[in-house]
């Protein structure tokens, strides 16, 4: 069941991702250069006030270093590549590994 969930948190993430890659090579042929949007400007342009309420928790809970240093390069990078490796992560979680099974020697 578990990895059931994993496997379906990976293809919602993969999918958000596909989605992400598209609007950026749509505005990349629109400007005839190079776009990638930021995590932390498609979360602004979503749900500001998300985006704030994370903040402010994660700066309570943990430590602003947490927020100045992991967080705030995360949302730096571009969507499609953070949940590409979000997708990555939670397929391998949920992975089965196929058993060998070996003949009975005579």
């Amino acid at each position: 069941m578990l990895r059931f969930i994993f496997r379906l948190a990976a293809m919602v993430a993969l999918s958000i991702s596909v989605i992400m890659a598209v609007i950026d090579t749509t505005r990349s042929v629109a400007a005839s250069a190079l776009v990638m949007t930021p995590l932390n400007a498609s979360w602004l342009a979503v749900s500001p006030d998300t985006r704030a309420a994370f903040e402010t928790y994660v700066r309570a809970k943990a430590s602003p270093l947490v927020w100045d240093g992991a967080i705030a390069w995360v949302l730096g990078q571009p969507g499609f590549a953070v949940f590409a490796a979000l997708a990555f992560l939670l397929y391998a979680l949920g992975y089965r590994r196929r058993r060998h099974e070996f003949a009975p020697t005579n």
